[in-house]
Formats: structure tokens, C-alpha cells, sequence
């Protein structure tokens, strides 16, 4: 007989709904190694995963290009010298990240993925694909079909997907505001009577 599982590990979904994270910064500042960052790590929380995101310190000890590579916006030497050093340092890393991770998915009970930028070049890993399930009418369809049928995705899955990103790139300031006002909403809730 297996072993039953814990609430808030495992699956997305499978943890119970208001474990919070809003010291999720802090933690993650104070539980990650000083030199391996330019400063504090950005954070990024929602119901499933938590996103740390850092920058590399500048390398002390650049290659020199090599004559014709980069060219502004090209991917020259430094892009390649930018991708050396995420590689290594995700190398170098790896034990204390699945350290680190293990501990915060047991406080928090979400999967962690990490990030990193180094000049211009950036790379996440071993982020969380969630499934979402929606009903959509025949429009609605009709547009993830066009998109499958152009080419622009291999499915309605993908075209979906898609179509998320590309409101998430033109509506920023807009969802900048929601998030704003969402969070007003919780800080009024939390202060209301019985809390």
C-alpha cells in the first residue's frame, strides 16, 4: 500500500486554496546564497508556481569579441558568452536550487522555477505547464482554428496559448492595474471586522 499523499504537495491543484505567499521575496532573498545574484531576486507568484528570477553579476573577465561579431542586436559574442554563463551557473547551482526549491514547495505549496539573465539573454528552467480546461463557443473556436490552419500553431492547445501571451504583451498596463486594484481589494478585505 503506497503511502497517501500530503495536501499542498504534488500536482498543481492539489493544494488547499489561500496558503500564502506574500513573503515569498524575503524567504527566497534570505535563503538564497548572496553571490550568485546582482542583487535581490525578482519574485513571481500565482496559485501554482513561484518564478525566481535573478541577474548574473557582470563577468569580470569578458572574452574579447571576435572581429565582425556583436553587432547591436545580433547575436555576437557577448550573447554567446551570456549563455556560457547562465549554462554554468545552472550547473554550478543545481544541488542548492533543488535544495532551495524543495523547502519552499513544502512552505508554500507550489512548484518553483528559477531564471536568469545575464546581459541582454535570459533563460528560464524547469517551469510549470499547467493544463486549463474552457468551454468556448463556435467564434471562439473559429479563431484557434484560423490560427491552426495558418500555421501559427500546431494546435488549439498551442493557438490558445497564443493568444494568451499575445494579450498579456499588449494589455500590460492594463493587467499592471487589475493586479493593483486586486491587491487594494485583499488589503481592505484582510483589515475588515473578524479578521
Amino acid at each position: 500500500m503506497s503511502a497517501p499523499r500530503v495536501r499542498g504537495y504534488g500536482r498543481p491543484g492539489d493544494r488547499p486554496e489561500g496558503i500564502p505567499a506574500d513573503d515569498a521575496p524575503d524567504w527566497f532573498t534570505a535563503h538564497i546564497p548572496a553571490d550568485w545574484f546582482a542583487g535581490p531576486p525578482r519574485v513571481v507568484v500565482d496559485r501554482d508556481e513561484i518564478t525566481v528570477l535573478g541577474e548574473l553579476v557582470d563577468d569580470p573577465h569578458p572574452r574579447p569579441a571576435d572581429a565582425g561579431a556583436g553587432v547591436a542586436g545580433g547575436n555576437g559574442a557577448g550573447d554567446s558568452d551570456a549563455a556560457a554563463r547562465i549554462r554554468a551557473f545552472r550547473e554550478r547551482t543545481r544541488d542548492e536550487r533543488i535544495i532551495i526549491a524543495a523547502d519552499a514547495e513544502r512552505r508554500y505549496g507550489r512548484k518553483i522555477a528559477w531564471g536568469v539573465t545575464a546581459g541582454r539573454t535570459s533563460e528560464l528552467f524547469t517551469v510549470l505547464s499547467v493544463p486549463v480546461m474552457t468551454r468556448l463557443r463556435q467564434p471562439e473556436r473559429q479563431v484557434l482554428d484560423t490560427l491552426v490552419d495558418s500555421g501559427v500553431a500546431r494546435s488549439r492547445s498551442e493557438a490558445l496559448a497564443w493568444c494568451v501571451r499575445l494579450v498579456g504583451e499588449n494589455a500590460d498596463a492594463w493587467l499592471r492595474q487589475l493586479r493593483e486594484a486586486m491587491e487594494q481589494v485583499e488589503k481592505i478585505r484582510s483589515e475588515g471586522p473578524g479578521r
